[in-house]
């Protein structure tokens, strides 16, 4: 099995260090909100981001299919891992944040 990856990829991925703007503003609103919109950011960066590859280079490198899929860029069955994974973000943002504080104060 291989496995392929996208130069287009690096910059998307790198997108992400916006969200530290997005988890600063939304610290204090609750976990079920803050996780909601982190889905959502996720989702509108994917459905841009493959729309836009699918414009200029032809084709989107990532292809979902099935009942959840909507124009084969994003799938709603990915809701509770785009979800989590931006609560997780924010967990290993804070512990880098503490990190780099506690490297800087010694």
């Amino acid at each position: 099995m291989y496995a392929w990856t996208y130069i287009w990829m690096f910059p998307i991925y790198g997108s992400l260090i916006f969200l530290e703007l997005v988890h600063d503003r939304l610290r204090h609103y609750p976990a079920a909100l803050r996780g909601g919109v982190y889905m959502l950011l996720f989702f509108a960066v994917e459905y841009a981001t493959g729309s836009a590859l699918r414009t200029f280079i032809g084709r989107c490198p990532w292809q979902y299919a099935g009942s959840f899929s909507i124009n084969g860029i994003i799938t709603l069955s990915f809701i509770p891992v785009w979800f989590a994974g931006g609560l997780l973000f924010e967990k290993l943002h804070d512990f880098l944040i503490d990190k780099e504080i506690g490297e800087l104060r010694s």
